[in-house]
């Protein structure tokens, strides 16, 4: 399935009624209700708080695929390309048709809508349900667990987004998207479904570098049993880690989203079409891995206190009025030379100050600066 072919089917397929970044289940109940006859849609548990918790259920093939997405509130991107994948295999395409002849896909599209709801992290007795599957101390964790083991997946994609810190190496380019094979034990050891997993991952890199060449990375794969994905590696399946990141400009991820949306179809397809028994493993490799060198704003170059700096913002994301608002935040004054931006603000050795002629202090909110008495803002 080429690029092209991709790009096409995105366009009929992307689900407008969701966009940028707050989504919960008030955004996707509808949607459920409306899916055709062959989709079943399950409720498969509830959260903390009583929310439900969503299943659907297509296709008919033999090779079995387990997606969950919004296991942490707050990364909405995932979901929403789930919606438009949940659009193009219902269209006539046959490219779909295939898929659901060969596949049976079980999606859980938000598993936290506790966290959804409040667009957090964590969940309602604010736990890390992604360092929960040993303890299983969540209803959601259990959700999962009992989901697993029922449905006896071949593959497990385990879906989320990333901060905006982070670059594909030691580069000046944002890792747009990231995978991750995880590991199955401490010693990181290269079983068959790890080496799956990396083969198919390898396949949707190739498709990306089309698109987004040299932005995308690997996170790193230290071991950790209680997250979910090391322990569904450890049973023996293999799970592939996806990260939805940053794309210039785009803070409310829909480039992104579209990338997301190539790269499940790119893997469906070739899930599809092939026996992956892990022999294509090796490429993998070559994805540079994530390094946290970005930031979202560096003004460079300002005169703070008699010396010549760098000043770095980040956006903290807040939930508002059932909106997302990105409040403008110091990280850090220093040099920051090894450091890269998604937006740079040249100071040319002024003073650089605060709304009321104060010094820049590091957790102040500023939503403009003054540069040589002028004001320069820092909304997105």
């Amino acid at each position: 399935m080429d690029i092209e072919l991709i790009k096409n089917a995105y366009s009929f397929s992307k689900e407008k009624s969701l966009h940028h970044r707050y989504i919960c289940n008030d955004h996707i109940v509808s949607l459920l209700n409306n899916l055709p006859s062959n989709f079943r849609v399950d409720v498969i548990g509830e959260s903390v708080n009583g929310e439900d918790i969503f299943s659907v259920t297509v296709g008919k093939g033999e090779k079995r695929l387990l997606l969950w997405s919004q296991m942490h509130g707050n990364e909405s991107t995932t979901t929403k390309a789930l919606f438009d994948v949940f659009n193009f295999l219902a269209s006539n395409n046959s490219y779909a048709k295939a898929i659901l002849n060969n596949c049976t896909l079980k999606i859980i599209p938000i598993l936290n809508p506790d966290g959804a709801r409040a667009y957090t992290r964590v969940n309602a007795n604010e736990v890390d349900l992604n360092r929960d599957a040993q303890n299983l101390t969540q209803p959601e964790s259990l959700v999962l667990k009992t989901c697993f083991e029922d449905f006896k997946p071949d593959y497990c994609y385990n879906l989320h987004g990333q901060r905006t810190i982070f670059s594909a190496g030691k580069s000046n380019n944002s890792a747009i998207v990231s995978f991750l094979s995880p590991a199955q034990d401490e010693a990181r050891s290269l079983s068959k479904n790890r080496k799956i997993a990396m083969e198919v991952i390898s396949v949707m890199n190739n498709a990306l570098q089309q698109v987004i060449p040299n932005k995308v990375g690997i996170y790193d794969d230290a071991f950790n049993i209680n997250c979910v994905g090391d322990t569904f590696q450890h049973k023996g399946v293999p799970t592939i880690l996806f990260e939805a990141g940053h794309f210039p400009n785009d803070y409310a991820r829909e480039e992104t989203r579209a990338l997301i949306f190539n790269s499940l179809l790119t893997s469906f397809n070739y899930i599809t079409n092939n026996n992956v028994e892990g022999e294509g493993y090796e490429s993998y490799f070559d994805i540079p891995a994530n390094e946290k060198l970005f930031f979202d704003i560096i003004i460079r170059n300002a005169d703070v206190n008699g010396e010549i700096l760098d000043i770095a913002i980040q956006y903290e994301e807040r939930l508002k009025e059932n909106s997302i608002i990105f409040v403008p935040k110091i990280q850090k004054i220093s040099k920051l030379e090894n450091f890269y931006a998604h937006r740079e603000i040249n100071a040319n050795n002024s003073k650089v100050l605060d709304a009321k002629n104060g010094a820049l202090k590091v957790e102040s909110e500023n939503d403009f600066v003054l540069i040589n008495n002028q004001k320069t803002s820092l909304y997105l």
